[in-house]
């Protein structure tokens, strides 16, 4: 399972991760609100675990930021604000749980683990799924999430990005999509991967600063997702 820490104190951030790691949790660390968001829109991850205070921002507008971004990763709050107001007011941006410092580990360990049960019972509950960062594509129901949000695909348009995401990292001329997706042989005079491939930009592209689909000029196209 993996877990994002984003909290300014290294000294607290490294105590949860070291508890962590001992448990057979992997876990990743960002410091500032600006690093994490880096780190939440380039890896999937299976719980959050954000600061109230960042020193950069604060934890209630980078939570609704990732939750407009679509991004549904279950988030527990830590705060040295022991306050119901602060904690409804972080609850209702989105949080999932909200934990007040100094806490117990074992309290931690146990409300990450009832968070990651939470987050498997969302769109990607069918195992028959391929994850891009946030995107799930499910193959038994041909349906596509982005976060929680389903995205309405054609045919065409579904088999097109199945194929790009089995071959993720693998650079594709336009004539084997033509030929894997279209079943047709290398034909000059169309279009129809180039506009498909903007079909899907429009579709994917909201609220990135840059595709998710990469074209190499003279070559073809790879998907530009870690």
């Amino acid at each position: 399972m993996q877990i994002l820490i984003v909290e300014d104190e290294k000294r607290v951030a490294d105590f949860i991760c070291k508890g962590l790691r001992v448990e057979g949790y992997f876990c990743e660390q960002a410091h500032n609100g600006q690093s994490g968001l880096m780190l939440v829109n380039s890896h999937s991850f299976d719980v959050i675990i954000l600061d109230r205070m960042l020193p950069d921002t604060d934890g209630i507008s980078f939570l609704k930021h990732i939750r407009n971004a679509g991004i549904s990763t279950p988030v527990l709050f830590l705060t040295a604000l022991d306050d119901i107001e602060e904690k409804v007011h972080g609850l209702r941006a989105g949080a999932d749980d909200y934990l007040t410092k100094p806490f117990d580990f074992e309290e931690l360990l146990a409300r990450i683990e009832v968070l990651s049960r939470r987050g498997i019972n969302g769109p990607d509950v069918d195992e028959n799924i391929i994850k891009l960062n946030d995107i799930s594509i499910s193959l038994t129901h041909r349906t596509v999430y982005k976060g929680n949000e389903l995205i309405k695909m054609t045919t065409m348009e579904f088999d097109l990005l199945l194929f790009l995401a089995k071959s993720k990292g693998r650079v594709l001329s336009r004539e084997r999509i033509l030929n894997a997706v279209w079943q047709l042989n290398s034909d000059p005079l169309t279009n129809v991967v180039d506009v498909y491939i903007n079909r899907l930009r429009k579709k994917f592209d909201i609220h990135q600063s840059e595709s998710f689909i990469e074209t190499l000029r003279g070559v073809g196209y790879r998907l530009n997702i870690n």
